[in-house]
């Protein structure tokens, strides 16, 4: 990278304004030449101050000066001086770059990128500079947000520009207002072209940078910890772009006044959302709450998002009451998502294999519509197809909802194993798309994305869902993830109460009594296997089974059998002592009729010793006659 001149480029690279049918339509594009080398001299570049920190690294001022034998120009520009990089690292790191380089040339709604250079020992990212951006547009305003119309059109510009960024294969994890550019025709432009991606299993001498790439405050789940709880996607920066919109329209940064910590504990542990304004357009509020689905898979994708605001920008809002006060009403989370944008990452087509899709978290066999069919019809209304299943005459019309692509046997979701070992990722996963050709990318543990590669390099594996027992193969000595044990030091059986979108299983213990917290732990797909009752063998084993259910089934039982034994003694109890007590009443009756008359005799004469109004009280009629 260092070997190379500013000198060797034939021609600059220029901008103008290219019009399209209507003059008022226009739009902004670079030219330059074909193959633009992206390393500066760092004697070109000169830094005048430094104008903002961010958690890469400094953004300065500077003057890159650009010489050749027609011309002698000095540009100001923009220059992101990142955080040191090991030596070791630097040629990865320039790599990456140059690829992204020659991705960004000609998109107008992404920073115009000078190219990299060094300072003091640092990497140093030369970019146009932007008089301002939306966070100091929000800085000026009362109660720091913008107008509904203005939040419309910034909206669309930077979606555009995403949108472009990921048809080009470019992750951005860093989107905020403070990244988003005004350029002089007052349209947004993206400041910040992916450098968390240019970072990706770089050897960092900050480990907060390792765990975290991006900005806590607009961090998704998947990003904090990629290769566990991931991989990220492009419906990561789906949840950016949603939280820099909901900055924008309120004023208020999400979980304001958090530390990273808390943050994380907010978003990942307790999964909660963000806070809603109130009275949004409909469309707006639709494809917003649903950017903050926890599993990225039912994230609205950068198109769907793009298209919400389009419809959104030329409608008429004079209904909504949208102003400047400092008090922005708030009322509520996220609604409910109404729209399942998983249902439409996939576009059927005539002659796709389908089948009726699977209920999700569902591992039972169901009795599927069309277990295998074919599109032979697209209706008109685009929600229906027709599709012939094999034994009926006539084609079924049927949602394109309900039933799923099924390319060389896999279908996505589907769980894969990958026939080659990789110690650095586990060897089960979850199968995220596959292109009609057999391109396949699957969600595997350790790795920070998807990993990609052919439909012929993966084979089926067994299905999990939520709510299986599972428990540690014991052929596995050394597992990727800590397992809980029992008291008697054997290994537990957990319950599945979550999956990742990489297969990582989120298994708890309910069987393990801790004070109150139930005991949970990750666990390697590939590393379990599931338990059933009807599988244990024996009736201990069975048994057994039951504890795992919860901590209690064992204290349940010992009482159950301390109160069933108890009340077997006293059964037990009565009957040997009923024969004896019935020996005892027979005699004590004969006694009783032997005693009677003398009884009878003798209270008539006690009663003749007894005055006479003594007797009159034990007697009603009196002491029986002498006579």
């Amino acid at each position: 990278m260092a070997g190379q001149s500013s000198d060797s480029q034939p021609t600059d690279a220029f901008e103008y304004m290219l019009l399209e049918k209507d003059p008022d339509l226009y739009r902004m594009v670079f030219f330059g030449p074909s193959q633009i080398s992206p390393w500066i001299d760092p004697n070109v570049l000169n830094l005048k101050h430094r104008i903002g920190r961010g958690p890469f690294g400094d953004v300065w001022i500077a003057t890159h000066h650009q010489r050749t034998e027609d011309y002698d120009r000095y540009h100001e520009v923009a220059v992101k001086m990142l955080h040191p990089i090991k030596e070791d690292q630097l040629q990865l790191f320039s790599a990456r770059f140059d690829e992204i380089f020659s991705k960004c040339q000609g998109l107008s709604n992404v920073c115009f990128l000078h190219g990299i250079s060094t300072q003091n020992g640092r990497i140093c990212i030369a970019m146009k500079f932007y008089e301002g951006s939306v966070g100091d547009k929000m800085t000026r305003l009362k109660g720091g947000r913008l107008p509904l119309a203005e939040v419309l059109r910034y909206g669309t510009d930077l979606a555009r520009g995403v949108l472009d960024l990921h048809t080009r294969g470019i992750l951005i994890l860093n989107l905020k207002p403070c990244n988003f550019l005004i350029d002089e025709h007052d349209s947004a432009v993206l400041g910040d072209f992916g450098i968390p991606s240019l970072l990706f299993g770089l050897s960092l001498p900050h480990p907060d940078l390792i765990q975290r790439l991006g900005t806590p405050n607009y961090m998704a789940p998947e990003q904090w910890q990629p290769n566990i709880r991931g991989p990220i996607s492009y419906e990561t920066d789906s949840w950016g772009f949603a939280c820099s919109i909901l900055e924008m329209l309120s004023g208020i940064q999400p979980w304001r006044g958090k530390t990273p910590d808390e943050i994380y504990h907010l978003v990942v542990l307790k999964k909660e959302k963000p806070i809603f304004p109130c009275d949004l357009p409909p469309d707006i509020e639709n494809v917003l709450s649903g950017c903050f689905e926890y599993d990225f898979r039912s994230r609205p994708s950068m198109k769907d998002i793009l298209h919400a605001f389009e419809s959104a920008k030329d409608a008429d809002h004079d209904n909504i009451c949208w102003d400047n006060s400092e008090n922005v009403p708030m009322d509520r989370p996220t609604m409910a998502n109404r729209t399942n944008w998983l249902l439409f990452k996939d576009k059927l087509q005539v002659g796709d294999k389908v089948r009726s899709r699977k209920l999700k978290n569902s591992c039972s066999p169901e009795t599927m519509e069309i277990p295998d069919g074919t599109i032979v019809g697209m209706e008109d209304d685009g929600e229906h197809v027709l599709v012939r299943v094999h034994g009926l005459h006539d084609p079924l019309k049927v949602r394109c909802s309900t039933v799923e692509r099924v390319t060389y046997g896999y279908a996505a979701g589907d769980w894969v194993r990958l026939r080659e070992e990789d110690k650095k990722c586990s060897q089960v996963g979850i199968l995220h798309s596959i292109d009609r050709d057999g391109t396949v990318t699957v969600g595997l543990i350790g790795m920070d994305t998807l990993w990609k590669g052919n439909y012929s390099d993966l084979q089926m594996a067994e299905a999990y869902c939520v709510g299986q027992f599972v428990r540690l193969k014991v052929n596995v000595s050394s597992p990727r993830f800590e397992w809980q044990r029992k008291r008697s030091g054997g290994l537990a059986t957990g319950r599945i109460s979550h999956i990742h979108p990489n297969g990582c299983l989120v298994v708890k213990f309910p069987g393990k009594f801790s004070l109150g917290e139930l005991c949970s732990c990750l666990a390697d797909p590939s590393e379990v296997e599931v338990v059933r009752f009807d599988k244990c063998e024996g009736i201990v084993k069975k048994y057994e089974h039951l504890e795992d259910f919860h901590w209690a089934v064992r204290p349940l039982f010992i009482a159950i059998g301390f109160f069933t034994a108890l009340k077997l003694g006293v059964f037990v109890g009565k009957s040997i002592a009923r024969p004896r007590s019935r020996k005892v009443a027979s005699i004590s009756d004969r006694s009783d009729d032997y005693q009677q008359p003398q009884q009878v005799v003798q209270n008539n004469a006690n009663a003749a010793w007894l005055p006479p109004p003594v007797a009159n009280m034990f007697f009603r009629d009196g002491p029986a006659s002498s006579g």
